[in-house]
């Protein structure tokens, strides 16, 4: 049994009925996108529980090796040419694990949304197009997807026609615009529902950005 990771949760209203799972990114930890929840306007939306969880610590390798917050291993700058497949599906039982402490809760899967922002959101990928119940939705913030190969063969219809929000930085240094496009691309491809929207800022989030947050939430979960 996958232990449960340390989290930071946030109910906009007592008994909620919706929730958001949000992972923070490399070296961050689950405080990191807790200020933003106030920054959303989220008056069209039901009550909304929202849970940022913790990254276990890890070695990351294009960092020399410091041990730091990671949902896994990067073993070279370009995140895709060699991955840390062990480390990503261990991580993707780590939400799995969130999910399924959600549902016990009385808050059903087609009621849940993963997010996530940079290393987050791949994973928010990772769990999302491979769980095998309807999601609510995927947010995708500055990322990509990891073993993108291998999606075709292990995708779950389930979540065939779960809404996508792509958001990237124009300038974004750490994960280029090229890679979330070659995501975006693909899921098309694949016949994923995703809006795609690009903003000029580099690897972060924009006030833009979280009034289109706010508007996709209040569209998905409404």
């Amino acid at each position: 049994m996958t232990a449960l990771l340390e989290t930071i949760e946030i109910d906009t209203t007592p008994e909620p009925g919706a929730a958001v799972i949000w992972l923070h990114g490399l070296g961050a930890d689950g405080s990191d996108f807790v200020p933003i929840v106030r920054e959303l306007d989220l008056s069209a939306c039901p009550g909304i529980r929202f849970i940022f969880p913790t990254a276990p610590t890890r070695a990351v390798t294009v960092n020399g090796g410091y041990v730091m917050r990671a949902w896994y291993d990067i073993l070279e700058r370009n995140m895709v040419s060699r991955e840390d497949e062990a480390g990503i599906r261990a991580s993707q039982q780590h939400i799995e694990a969130l999910i399924e402490q959600q549902k016990a809760r009385g808050i059903p899967a087609h009621r849940i949304v993963l997010a996530g922002f940079s290393q987050g959101c791949a994973i928010a990928l990772q769990t999302g197009l491979r769980y095998h119940e309807q999601l609510a939705g995927i947010m995708c913030l500055s990322g990509y997807a990891p073993l993108a190969s291998l999606i075709a063969k292990e995708r779950h219809a389930a979540n065939q026609a779960t809404p996508i929000f792509i958001g990237h930085g124009q300038m974004d240094p750490v994960v280029f615009l090229e890679r979330a496009e070659a995501t975006h691309t693909l899921l098309q491809s694949l016949g994923y529902n995703c809006q795609w929207k690009t903003y000029p800022m580099q690897h972060a989030v924009c006030a833009e950005e979280i009034e289109d947050i706010a508007a996709w939430l209040s569209k998905v979960l409404a």
